[in-house]
């Protein structure tokens, strides 16, 4: 390799080393350190700087002027990093309070704590919060400006090159804090560059004498493969021993599920309620062959009897040590001690505000959330009719059909069970027939099986939406049940030419969906937060999860790969058959194309999520975690592109291997921000 290009190549290696240990360092040392002594210093712009050099370099180097798309989206990037330059050196950030009816003429600068002058005055002339209709969640929440338009969530005030944004509010809302920006130049530049890359993007995938468009023109990817759709049971349920417990009958009870009530600051139906009670306190749908109704009326009626009742699960193995239970199910009676709570000698998290806590801390205070359910019932706060002044609108007739259905039939759990059965099945008769270069013949069942798989979860994730009135997309069982919509939607997009994507198919859905279903289980649909009400976001994540699916499927190929070892000899002497080393390469020819969409849809989605911070926070990137680990995932996976001047991403085994490691990448951005390191993107 030549010194020029290994320079280039061990500051990019350099560069994305640097980027992942300061996410670890943020998290031992908290943010203000990493951007004193990392993300707001002269070497590390230095370093940057050095990068574009280099880029450029390469760019007159290698002609590039020849190849217009190519150009266009290196040249992006240089804009795209000129204008994050301006925005560090020239921008000014900050805050100031309104009150009511006076003008204040002023901001407190951000870093330097400075009062900075304003060439004009702002007047408050009052603050209201908006509510969701019968519910003390906000909405939104406004500051009326004299002479000027109101400042709320997601809506901006512009002067004279001053932006202003809400951010809070005084609590007897007399008061309102406004963030302030101030950067005539940079946002136009990044956003100028922004748009260079979206077009060059495009280009690259339509023009006709680009890689892409050669990929899908190349005879090996006009072969397909064979796989298999084994039909097969699955288990039912396992019924609760029956015991004498006082409950609703089971006629009155049914006739209770679809009175509406107020709960977790929408309208649901009585059963979304009871279902979610019954759901935390013991960790399933149902209790004794009681439908949840049944069981919340028995608490109602018998709370004497039902406190005795061993139903609330407990996970921690070490508090129930704690707590001397010889089994997961503690009674209510088992966490009191005549009038002593006994949760409370063992939480210890109020002596250490600054640390995390630790895993019994965290069983407390969920074990102490079930406590709290059935105090609520108890005490009457739980269940809160619609009121009768006609203030709140009741749901629709359908509405209430629809929720009741959604919370009925487990989704989540018979697809995950569906998609990995018949993924893993698939999977090794492929592997199978690729080995002895069989050809199968149950295509057709297969595609079947697909199409099913793809109607249930559409429907699925269509009834959440239609009952939340929003895009699900804004926690981590909704992202999941939206890359697990994506991955079967991209099955039936491929599997007309390559039809070997189809286990990979129901393999990735299911354990998308299985990540679900483990981790919240059907969490209740509540409103979202009034900075979350933006068309950005849900085309944002939506784009990352489209690319997340992309990448998982290179992953799967790269694995088929090395399970068929198209690349090595498979006994001494004896050459492995040319079926497998096309098998090979044609697996390899997939993932180089689905790598244009697949990083094109990151990049898109990484900025258009700049845009929408830029809206809602006045700043379009912060170094938080998450934005970080995604700027890993897109220089790493950009790397592959570069096969031309990089012959080792040309061999199959190098390229397989590094698709399979870049893959961590994806991980760490979506599982290891969100569960270890935390950050404003965190969904743990």
């Amino acid at each position: 390799m030549r010194p020029f290009k290994s320079s280039l190549v061990i500051l990019y290696i350099c560069l994305v080393a640097l980027l992942a240990a300061t996410t670890f360092m943020e998290h031992a040392y908290g943010t203000e350190f990493v951007e004193k002594y990392v993300y707001h210093t002269i070497w590390f712009c230095c370093l940057w700087g050095v990068l574009a050099a280099l880029m450029i370099a390469a760019l007159v180097k290698r002609q590039l002027w020849r190849r217009l798309p190519t150009l266009l989206l290196h040249g992006s990037f240089l804009v795209i990093l000129v204008g994050a330059m301006i925005t560090f050196l020239c921008s000014k950030k900050g805050y100031m309070h309104l009150t009511v009816g006076t003008e204040v003429g002023c901001f407190i600068e951000q870093d330097s704590k400075r009062v900075v002058e304003l060439p004009f005055a702002l007047c408050l002339d009052s603050f209201r919060v908006k509510y969701y209709p019968g519910t003390e969640a906000p909405a939104d929440y406004i500051s009326y400006i004299h002479g000027a338009e109101p400042i709320s969530m997601n809506r901006i005030l512009f002067r004279q090159g001053y932006r202003f944004y809400q951010s809070s509010f005084d609590e007897n809302e007399q008061g309102s804090w406004l963030s302030v920006n101030y950067d005539p130049w940079g946002i136009g530049v990044t956003y100028a560059g922004y748009i260079m890359l979206g077009i060059s993007m495009l280009w690259m995938l339509a023009s006709r004498m680009g890689e892409f468009r050669r990929l899908l023109r190349h005879p090996l990817l006009r072969k397909g493969g064979v796989f298999v759709l084994l039909i097969f049971g699955l288990g039912g349920t396992v019924q609760a021993e029956n015991r004498s417990l006082p409950a609703l009958a089971r006629k009155q009870a049914d006739s209770l599920a679809s009175k509406q009530v107020i709960y977790h600051d929408r309208v649901v139906p009585f059963n979304t309620l009871a279902h979610d009670f019954v759901l935390k306190l013991t960790g399933t749908s149902s209790y004794g062959g009681m439908t949840p109704e049944q069981v919340i009326g028995g608490w109602l009626l018998r709370p004497e009897v039902w406190q005795n009742e061993p139903m609330i699960y407990i996970k921690s193995a070490e508090l129930r040590h704690l707590l001397q239970l010889s089994s997961p199910y503690a009674r209510l009676t088992d966490l009191f001690d005549g009038q002593n709570y006994r949760l409370q000698e063992f939480w210890k998290g109020g002596q250490k505000p600054h640390q995390k806590m630790t895993s019994l801390e965290k069983a407390i205070m969920e074990t102490d959330e079930k406590v709290g359910l059935i105090l609520m019932l108890r005490n009457g706060t739980l269940i809160r009719p619609l009121p009768e002044d006609g203030s709140v609108k009741p749901l629709s007739e359908t509405k209430v059909c629809a929720e009741l259905l959604y919370n009925r039939i487990p989704f989540s759990k018979l697809m995950f069970m569906f998609n990995l059965a018949v993924g893993l099945l698939a999977f090794f008769y492929v592997l199978y027939c690729s080995m002895r270069s069989l050809a199968g013949k149950l295509i057709p069942v297969l595609t079947i099986a697909l199409y099913v798989s793809l109607f249930c979860q559409l429907f699925s994730y269509s009834l959440r939406w239609y009952i939340g009135g929003r895009v699900p997309l804004s926690n981590g069982y909704e992202t999941m049940q939206f890359m697990a919509l994506c991955t079967l939607l991209l099955t039936c997009l491929f599997r007309r030419r390559f039809s070997f994507v189809l286990p990979f198919g129901f393999l990735l859905s299911g354990f998308a969906l299985l990540v679900a279903y483990l981790g919240q289980k059907n969490p209740q649909i509540t409103p979202l937060m009034p900075v979350l009400l933006s068309p950005w976001l849900s085309i944002h994540v939506s784009l990352i999860m489209i690319s997340y699916a992309l990448f998982a499927f290179m992953m799967l190929n790269g694995l088929l790969a090395f399970c068929i070892g198209g690349w090595r000899k498979e006994n001494v002497g004896n050459e492995i058959p040319d079926g497998r080393k096309i098998r090979v390469k044609q697996l390899m020819l997939l993932s180089r194309l689905m790598l244009y969409p697949a990083v094109f849809c990151l990049g898109a989605g990484i900025f258009i999520g700049a845009v929408w911070a830029n809206v809602s926070w006045g700043r379009y990137w912060a170094w938080d975690p998450k934005e970080v680990w995604a700027l890993i995932t897109f220089m790493i996976y950009g790397a592959a592109f570069h096969g031309q001047s990089l012959a080792i991403f040309r061999q199959p085994r190098f390229f397989h291997c590094y698709m399979v490691l870049a893959f961590l990448t994806v991980l760490m951005t979506y599982f290891g921000v969100n569960y270890l390191l935390g950050g404003m993107h965190s969904y743990a």
